[in-house]
């Protein structure tokens, strides 16, 4: 790390070039889970992200929707904007005064001050999705009708206001409560706001965090059509054309638009990672993430921290995972998979789960050193597409976090091809365990697995014959098993995990020709290089009588072009197999 000028922290604010890093508690705690500014400003580190609410002022937007992967700061990002903006509630004593954990910040002192004026200036409606993930239809409903009832409650006051009629007042009593009709629900947004607008006299400011959590476990449940619909009717009463609104702010994964959600609302701004607006408002910079270091008293691993958690790239500003980054920090510094392990990993586990081989193939070369493939992204994509349009997989692992580009021009033009990447190690592990996982069960679990690994290694033609041919006949599930592509994703997937090498690859130029499977070893003295050439013949053909012999055939070329002379590095050489297939039937030599 590049240490420059040495950071100066004073009055709670440690600052270093153009990077504020906020800790009036001065002990150096960090926030690992908690999403209240409020909370994390008064008692821990934050990374100040507070021009933000100049990005959402300066718009000019009436509604305004940011897309970025989980755990990326969108929360605390949204509760930042509550604490800002809102007059506080006298049934919200968090907000009462919360100037101070403001005055360090950049907004702050933003062109000579002026975003000070908009300090408490409006009231606040807030809520958050991100526990509305129900089972079922009924549970959501369910839910979102507690979900309502607290942000009600919060503003309890109006069931007394003197600005309000009896009837207004009868209105908010009976959705306080929780005991409401489907109807009220739909108009339960758009009447606390206008409520809002008439005691206060003012404009009012939606904020609503994750929106599309309950559209996800819609479609994980079955009652995805329901939550869209409602979801549409809920926002678009409040969103469009409600003289009551000043603006809105919505957080989520994924850009569910294209369909009934937001068809309706034309005045919605949508940002996501493509875009260059806010681009460092989510994610740690390089500046960032030098600071932070600095701060907290470790520059010795920086390293592997850019090599775990860097490479996303957010409009034109490259950024590490906030998650993890907080997180590897917080465990001493210690590199792992902490992003991964934050919640279910939905989104890449249906990928790699359901993906065709053609799919495959393309997963496979992006674990491969430098590996990208090229793609255009439609981020309107929305989940049904996953069963009908195969290029939708790229941009769901986009949205998500699971990809990323450096090609961030023209973000709305659904036709350009972008090289997509993914963007670090942490990452592209997710990725291998969850091929790991599939094709485990492919084989019957890790210990059947294990055994095949073990075979090929060791040189066991038999064994590596009867495992295959084990795995042949009980993956009909898994693989059609039709054309030699099919063995080849098959063989590639079942290679993930070996104990001791690198990850396979497929199809490169070496000695003479193109090999079909190539193993490295880690340590070339212990293990030898696996070279792997398959060979396909169609049932009822001549070649699905003899196997044996084109086993022997494959073996022989792998040998003779000398497909692995490039890895034979160490004393332990090169191990060659010659794979020969038909239907269910499979031979293997090797020598």
């Amino acid at each position: 790390m590049d240490k420059g000028t040495p950071g100066i922290y004073e009055n709670g604010i440690f600052r270093k070039g153009n990077v504020r890093i906020s800790d009036l508690a001065g002990r150096k705690v960090l926030p690992v889970g908690n999403s209240s500014f409020t909370s994390v400003v008064e008692n821990a580190v934050f990374v100040d992200k507070s021009m933000l609410i100049a990005d959402v002022l300066d718009s000019g937007s009436v509604a305004m929707l940011f897309c970025r992967p989980r755990r990326f700061g969108k929360s605390l990002n949204l509760s930042m904007l509550q604490r800002f903006f809102e007059i506080p509630s006298p049934n919200d004593f968090v907000g009462a005064d919360t100037k101070p954990l403001f005055c360090g910040l950049a907004i702050w002192d933003a062109e000579g001050g002026r975003y000070r004026e908009y300090y408490q200036a409006y009231p606040v409606i807030r809520f958050s999705f991100n526990n509305l993930k129900s089972l079922d239809w009924e549970g959501f409903l369910s839910g979102i009708a507690a979900s309502i009832a607290a942000e009600y409650r919060r503003h309890g006051y109006l069931a007394e206001s003197d600005r309000l009629s009896d009837i207004d007042q009868g209105l908010f009593a009976r959705i306080a409560t929780g005991e409401t009709d489907q109807g009220s629900l739909v108009q339960s947004l758009l009447l606390l706001s206008t409520l809002l607008a008439r005691h206060y006299g003012r404009r009012s400011v939606v904020l609503i965090d994750e929106y599309d959590a309950p559209v996800m476990a819609g479609h994980s449940y079955g009652y995805y059509d329901e939550v869209v619909a409602f979801l549409k009717a809920w926002l678009t009463g409040a969103l469009k054309d409600n003289e009551a609104l000043a603006f809105a702010v919505l957080t989520g994964v994924q850009r569910i638009s294209r369909e009934s959600i937001f068809s309706d609302l034309n005045n919605l701004v949508v940002n996501t990672s493509l875009n260059v607006d806010s681009d460092e408002r989510y994610g740690f910079t390089k500046e960032e993430v030098d600071a932070l270091a600095e701060y907290c008293g470790t520059t010795s691993c920086m390293d592997d921290v850019q090599t775990w958690y860097d490479g996303y790239r957010f409009g034109k500003v490259d950024v590490y995972n906030p998650w993890s980054v907080v997180s590897c920090f917080s465990q001493g510094y210690q590199t792992d998979v902490y992003w991964g392990n934050t919640s279910s990993n939905s989104v890449i586990g249906e990928v790699v789960r359901n993906a065709s081989e053609d799919v495959l193939a393309e997963l496979f070369s992006l674990l491969e050193q430098g590996g990208t493939i090229a793609s255009p992204l439609d981020l309107r994509v929305v989940f049904p597409d996953l069963g009908v349009r195969e290029e939708a997989v790229w941009s769901m692992l986009y949205l998500a976090g699971y990809l990323t580009t450096d090609d961030t021009e023209f973000p709305n033009d659904t036709d350009v091809m972008r090289l997509l990447r993914i963007p670090n190690l942490e990452v592209a592990k997710l990725f291998r365990s969850e091929i790991l996982q599939r094709f485990s069960e492919a084989a019957g679990g890790r210990d059947r697995l294990s055994a095949l690994h073990r075979a090929l290694i060791c040189g066991e033609a038999q064994a590596v014959q009867e495992e295959l041919t084990r795995i042949m006949l009980s993956s009909a599930s898994f693989f059609d098993l039709t054309r030699e592509n099919s063995y080849h994703m098959l063989m590639l997937g079942l290679l993930f995990g070996l104990r001791g090498y690198a990850d396979p690859v497929s199809n490169r130029e070496a000695g003479r020709g193109r090999f079909d499977i190539l193993l490295t070893p880690c340590e070339p003295d212990r293990n030898p290089a696996i070279v792997i050439e398959l060979k396909y013949a169609a049932p009822d053909t001549p070649g699905a009588a003899d196997l044996a012999a084109l086993a022997t055939a494959a073996l022989t070329q792998a040998i003779d072009r000398a497909y692995g002379a490039a890895s034979a590095h160490g004393a332990a050489g090169v191990q060659y197999f010659g794979v020969a297939a038909s239907g269910k039937n499979v031979v293997v030599a090797c020598a």
